[in-house]
């Protein structure tokens, strides 16, 4: 048996003394409380889709679906100005590329500032952290915007995705949950192994961090895909799902159908990575459980 894997036998979490936990008839019922609550916006989004607009304003407002979804929908494609197609596939892109950059990137530097050592260590993950201290994005929007124009970028997918393709908050967390995950004796045991700092990171800190990874690029993706201001100002012509639900509203009224359906249809690939990432998330909590 190799270094390397009597380490991970005899690695074992500290079991908690409360072996389980008998939930009361009142505790059920303010998780059912935060259930309903957490799903009637979703549920009051897809009853407006599916009314017309002179309905969604009655009072009392409608409770139940209509029948004009499919109606609703039609019109949300048919609409020139908000060109939702191109905005469903610009967002698609722009968020899956900069969540996978950010989760790669992050996880490589977590790897580095929580089980290598080098001089300038804590310095650097210093200045990361103060880095997260200042609103950059808001701050800088004017010499990025001037820079943007200098390259010619505007109106392009690069232009909303290089500035994001890194954040402080993504290595910062990755860092803390290495240190958790990866014990540093199982580091060890893998070099007396003889693995290589890349073996090491594909094959220990990889298959351990995998529920850390998955919190990172569901929020990375959820944060990207409602990203407004930005595409809003770079992109022109060329727009995110965002910008495009913000060109479904009238120029003098707001159809409230239109734009609860233009954003019902945005939230379907949220609810996708959503499933997703969750069962990874809960994949790895449960073989955390069963290790321990």
């Amino acid at each position: 048996m190799t270094t390397i894997a009597r380490t991970r036998r005899s690695y074992r979490r500290p079991r908690d003394r409360r072996d389980s936990f008998a939930a009361t008839p009142l505790t059920k019922a303010a998780l059912v409380f935060g259930v309903i609550l957490s799903i009637f916006p979703l549920y009051w989004m897809v009853v407006i889709a599916s009314r017309t607009t002179a309905q969604a304003v009655d009072v009392p407002p409608p409770l139940l679906p209509g029948g004009n979804l499919g109606e609703n929908v039609a019109r949300v494609f048919a609409t020139e100005d908000a060109q939702f197609v191109t905005g469903l596939v610009n967002s698609l892109i722009i968020s899956s590329t900069v969540t996978f950059s950010v989760v790669v990137i992050s996880t490589l530097a977590g790897y580095a500032f929580a089980r290598l050592e080098f001089r300038g260590r804590d310095l650097l993950l210093g200045s990361i952290l103060l880095t997260m201290m200042v609103p950059i994005q808001q701050m800088g929007v004017v010499p990025l915007y001037q820079l943007m124009v200098d390259l010619e970028w505007t109106g392009t997918l690069q232009a909303v995705i290089l500035p994001f393709l890194l954040n402080g908050f993504g290595v910062f967390m990755m860092t803390q949950y290495t240190r958790q995950a990866v014990p540093h004796e199982l580091v060890e045991a893998a070099r007396v192994d003889g693995a290589s700092t890349l073996r090491i990171y594909w094959n220990v800190i990889l298959p351990a961090v995998r529920p850390g990874m998955a919190v990172l690029a569901l929020q990375t993706f959820m944060l990207n895909w409602n990203e407004f201001m930005w595409p809003l100002i770079v992109m022109t012509d060329n727009p995110t799902v965002q910008v495009s639900i913000s060109k479904l509203t009238g120029e003098h009224t707001a159809d409230y159908a239109l734009i609860f359906t233009g954003t019902a249809i945005s939230v379907l690939p949220l609810l996708l990575v959503f499933i997703v990432f969750g069962r990874q998330i809960v994949g790895g909590l449960m073989e955390g459980a069963v290790k321990a």
